[in-house]
Order: C-alpha cells, then structure tokens, then sequence
C-alpha cells in the first residue's frame, strides 16, 4: 500500500469520531492499551470499541498483539493490545504546522533589519508571534505571579491546540510528545529547532509566566523543547 492510499484511507477511518478519540487516548498512553481500556475511554462497549480498534489496525494507524500487562499473570491467552504503528500519515496524525512555521519564516525576510542574519530573524519572529500568542491567552492573576503549575497547564492548553500533545512530567515540568514541524526539523535541526525554542520562550513571556521557562531538551520520539521551573 503507497503512502498516499495509506492517508486517505486514515483520512477516511479518522472521520469518525469515536475512532479518532480512541486513537488520540492510545497515542497519549506511553504503554499498550486494551480493548478495555479503548472502550472505557469513550465509554463504549468491549464488542464495539473491537470493532473500531480492528478498522484502526486495517488502515494501518494502529499495530495490535497479544500481552498481559506488566507484572500481570493470567491464565489463558493473554488480551489483545493497541499501539501506534508509528505510521507518519498525510492527515496530519500526528499534527503538523508546517503553515505556523512558513508563516514565522515569511515574517521574517519581511522584516529583516539591516545587519541581522537570516536566522536571527527567524528567530526574533518565532518569538515575537510566541509572545502574541501567549499573550492573547493570559489571564489576570492574584497577586500577578502565575506560579509553575499553573504557568505550565496554561501553556499545555494553547499548545495542545497546536499538535505538540502536550505531557506533565511531574507537577513542574512539561514535555511535548510531538514536534508539529517534523520532518522540517530534521533537514535544518540548527534553524527550525531554534525557531521553536524561540517561539515556545516567547508563549512563556506572553503568558506572563516568569515561573518556567522553556529549554532545548532533545530526547528520541520528543520535541526538542520542554519546560521546567525558572530556578531549576
């Protein structure tokens, strides 16, 4: 199957919208998951979540086996378990903003100033449309200081939006699952990670969260941005 008939059969199978719930709570769970567990997490039935994880599997979405749980014995067959299959499909499952990421860099020839590099540029734009961002999503704070936790859930919310499936590592730091300019990052690492970074520095300063700060962290199968506490 060519990669243009394995997207548009996605397309066609994510168009419904118990199936792509469940495909975005497997996605989320860092571990295989269930019939069970699929059927709880849209509150279905066993039967029907199987019926909706096998179309998942047939289109390629998902990868499925049998296993018991970790540390857990049964007797008989094991249960049948759901995984991404690690399949990059053109309906931007997962999210991509290569637009976002068009828009920041046209921004930036625009508006070059005299002396300042491509780059600099670049990066001074992811910035600036950060700190627009951030800053249309803030809100007033008792005694105007947004503190780690709260700082972080706020900016997980406007980034969940954007594909970065957002994940709490702890209640003070933040790691982004998906980088919605992949595979761009990986032809210009040093450019489209910095535009990143200065974007993501810049939703921080427009929320107004002085508590965290954003940080190169790049880790296998993550963003290379993740958050954590300003005095860490």
């Amino acid at each position: 199957m060519t990669s243009d008939s394995i997207g548009l059969e996605a397309a066609a199978i994510l168009s419904d919208d118990l199936r792509r719930r469940m495909y975005a709570f497997i996605r989320a769970a860092n571990a295989p998951v269930t019939r069970d567990e699929a059927a709880a997490s849209v509150g279905i039935s066993r039967k029907l979540a199987a019926f909706h994880l096998d179309k998942l599997v047939d289109a390629g979405l998902l990868s499925a086996r049998y296993a018991n749980p970790a540390g857990v014995r049964r007797v008989g067959r094991a249960p049948k378990v759901y995984e991404p299959s690690g399949v990059d499909v053109r309906v931007s499952i997962p999210q991509r903003e290569h637009g976002l990421l068009a828009s920041i860099l046209l921004d930036a020839v625009r508006d070059q100033e005299p002396g300042e590099s491509g780059q600099e540029a670049a990066f001074r734009a992811a910035g600036e449309r950060g700190r627009a961002l951030g800053a249309a999503e803030s809100r007033p704070v008792r005694g105007g200081r947004l503190g780690a936790e709260r700082a972080l859930t706020c900016a997980a919310e406007l980034l969940e939006r954007y594909g970065f499936e957002p994940e709490r590592d702890g209640p003070k730091r933040l790691r982004l699952r998906n980088c919605p300019f992949h595979p761009m990052a990986g032809d210009d690492p040093g450019l489209v990670c910095g535009v990143n970074h200065a974007f993501l520095s810049g939703v921080v300063d427009g929320l107004g969260a002085s508590s965290v700060r954003a940080e190169l962290a790049p880790h296998s199968g993550y963003c290379c941005v993740e958050f954590g506490p300003r005095d860490e």
